[in-house]
C-alpha cells in the first residue's frame, strides 16, 4: 500500500514548483518526476490528483499536468468571529480520536492505532469481493432499510444465541453504531455508565450527544461488578457501555460469572447494557459468547464491527437488539444517516461468504499472538521494570508506567524519538488512578519494527526518569 506520508511529501514539493510556473506551463513528465524524487508512479500520480483537486494543476490525458490558471487573490481575511457567539459554549472534542487515527510522521514506528497494519488486511480478498459486488444486478440500487438480508442473516449466526436476523439493523461502522444507539437511549443531559479506563471514541461520542460519563473502575477482570450497582443507584443511570471481551485498552475478558453480574444488576436498575463487540474477530485465544447470547429479556444491545479485522474503510457493522428499543435505534438511523452504502454491504457479503475469510482470521490470529509475545519480550528486556498485561486478544497492551510519570509529555517525547504510543489520560472519563500507556502491536510493519519502537521508547523512558 503506497505511504500517504510520501504523497503529501511530493504535493509539498510540486506546489512550490508550480507557483514558479505560469498558468498554462506544463510540469516535468511523470517519468521524469519519477525520476527526480525517487518515488513511485503511484505515489507521483496521487500527487499530482491532490494538486488537481486544489486547483494548482490542470492534468490532461496523453498531455501531462500543466500549472492552472491563479484566482484573483480575496480582498482580506474574512471576519468569522460572529460565529463564536452563534455556536454557543458547547465543543466537540475530538483531540482524542484525532490522535488514534493520525499515521506516524516519515520515520517513525507506529505502537499505536486501532487497525491492521495493511500487510494483515485482506487487501486482495477485498479487492475480489468489491469486484464481485460491484456487478450485482441491484448493487447500487438503495438497499433494506435495515441492511441487505444476507449479511443480517450472517450476522445473527456469527452472534449465535436466540438473535434473530430481524433483531440486527446494518450500520455504518461501530462508531456510528455507538453514536446512533446513545442517541436513540437517550436524552442530552442524561448519565451513562462507562468502565474506566475505556475507549475515547465513546466518550467523545456520549459527550457530543451532552451526555454524561460516569466512571465504574475496571481491573484484571474487566469491570468491576461489585461497584456497579452503587453507580447506578447513585447516578440514576439507564445504560451501561461495556466492552466485555478484549476490552480497549486494557484488554481483559470479562469471566461468566461477571457477565450474569452485569445483567443481573442491570436488570435490577431497569437499564440496557451497550455491548460493543469490536474485537470479537481479533482474539488470540478464544473468547466467550457474547453477552446478548445469554440475554433472555432485551436487556443488551449488542454492536458487532468488522472494520478492525478488514480495513479502515470498509465501515460497516451491526446492531443487534430486540423489543421497541429496536425499532428506536433504527428509526434514529433512518433519521440521522439513512443506511449504509449498498455497495459496502454487498463487499461485506461476498467477502464473509468466500472459502478465503477463515483463513484470513486464522492468519490474523497467529500473526496477532506473534506480535504480542515479540512485543512482550522486547519490553521486559529493554523496560523490565513496567508492569505490562498479557491479552488474549484484540491489539494492544496497557502499560503501568511509574507513579509520577506525566504520561502525555511521555508520549509526545517519545513521538519525537521516532514512536507514537498512545498516553493512558485520554481513556479515563475522569482523573486516572495512575499513569498509563497503550502500546499497539498490530499497527507495525513487522516484529523487528515492534522490537525497535520499543526500544526507541526505552531510551525515552530512561531519560526522562534518570
Amino acid at each position: 500500500m503506497q505511504n500517504d506520508s510520501s504523497v503529501l511529501t511530493l504535493a509539498d514539493r510540486l506546489r512550490t514548483e508550480v507557483g514558479r510556473l505560469r498558468p498554462g506551463e506544463r510540469l516535468p513528465s511523470s517519468r521524469a518526476l519519477v525520476a527526480l524524487h525517487r518515488v513511485s508512479p503511484v505515489t507521483v500520480t496521487r500527487a499530482l490528483g491532490l494538486l488537481a483537486a486544489e486547483g494548482l494543476v490542470v492534468t490532461r490525458p496523453g498531455s501531462g499536468a500543466f500549472a492552472a490558471g491563479r484566482p484573483a487573490p480575496l480582498p482580506g481575511p474574512a471576519d468569522l468571529g460572529w460565529q463564536a457567539v452563534a455556536l454557543g459554549d458547547r465543543a466537540v472534542a475530538a483531540d482524542a480520536i484525532a490522535w488514534l487515527l493520525t499515521p506516524p510522521p516519515e520515520g517513525a514506528i507506529a505502537l499505536s492505532g486501532g487497525y491492521l497494519h495493511p500487510s494483515l488486511q485482506p487487501v486482495r480478498a477485498m479487492a475480489t469481493a468489491a469486484g464481485r459486488a460491484a456487478r450485482r444486478p441491484d448493487a447500487w440500487e438503495l438497499p433494506p432499510l435495515s441492511g441487505i438480508a444476507e449479511l443480517r442473516a450472517w450476522f445473527a449466526r456469527t452472534v449465535g444465541g436466540q438473535v434473530a436476523p430481524a433483531d440486527v439493523l446494518i450500520t455504518g461502522g461501530g462508531q456510528q453504531s455507538l453514536s446512533t444507539v446513545l442517541r436513540a437511549l437517550l436524552p442530552p443531559g442524561a448519565p451513562v455508565l462507562v468502565e474506566s479506563p475505556t475507549y475515547p471514541g465513546a466518550l467523545a461520542t456520549a459527550r457530543a450527544a451532552g451526555l454524561h460519563p460516569v466512571p465504574v473502575p475496571v481491573d484484571a477482570g474487566g469491570l468491576r461488578t461489585g461497584l456497579l450497582a452503587e453507580a447506578f443507584a447513585m447516578t440514576g443511570a439507564r445504560v451501561l457501555y461495556c466492552q466485555p471481551t478484549f476490552h480497549n485498552p486494557t484488554g481483559a475478558v470479562l469471566d461468566a460469572g461477571r457477565r450474569t453480574e452485569v445483567l443481573a444488576v442491570a436488570r435490577a436498575a431497569g437499564a440496557f447494557v451497550i455491548e460493543d463487540d469490536f474485537a470479537r474477530h481479533l482474539g488470540i485465544e478464544p473468547g466467550p459468547p457474547p453477552m446478548i447470547a445469554q440475554d433472555g429479556d432485551g436487556r443488551v444491545v449488542h454492536i458487532a464491527s468488522l472494520t478492525k479485522a478488514t480495513a479502515p474503510s470498509l465501515r460497516v457493522a451491526a446492531v443487534i437488539a430486540r423489543g421497541p428499543v429496536a425499532e428506536r435505534i433504527r428509526a434514529t438511523q433512518l433519521v440521522g444517516d439513512f443506511c449504509p452504502a449498498r455497495p459496502l454491504q454487498e463487499t461485506l457479503v461476498e467477502l464473509v461468504g468466500s472459502p478465503g475469510w477463515p483463513r484470513h482470521l486464522r492468519a490474523v490470529r497467529t500473526a496477532l499472538k506473534s506480535r504480542r509475545d515479540a512485543t512482550l519480550t522486547a519490553l521486559a528486556r529493554d523496560l523490565p521494570g513496567l508492569e505490562v498485561n498479557r491479552p488474549a486478544g484484540g491489539c494492544h497492551l496497557w502499560v503501568r508506567l511509574p507513579d509520577g510519570t506525566d504520561d502525555v509529555e511521555l508520549a509526545e517525547a517519545a513521538l519525537r524519538a521516532g514512536v507514537l504510543v498512545s498516553a493512558g489520560r485520554p481513556f479515563f472519563p475522569a482523573e486516572p488512578p495512575a499513569p498509563y500507556l497503550r502500546i499497539g502491536y498490530g499497527t507495525a510493519a513487522s516484529e523487528a519494527e515492534l522490537a525497535e519502537g520499543v526500544r526507541r521508547l526505552a531510551a525515552v523512558i530512561g531519560g526522562t526518569t534518570a
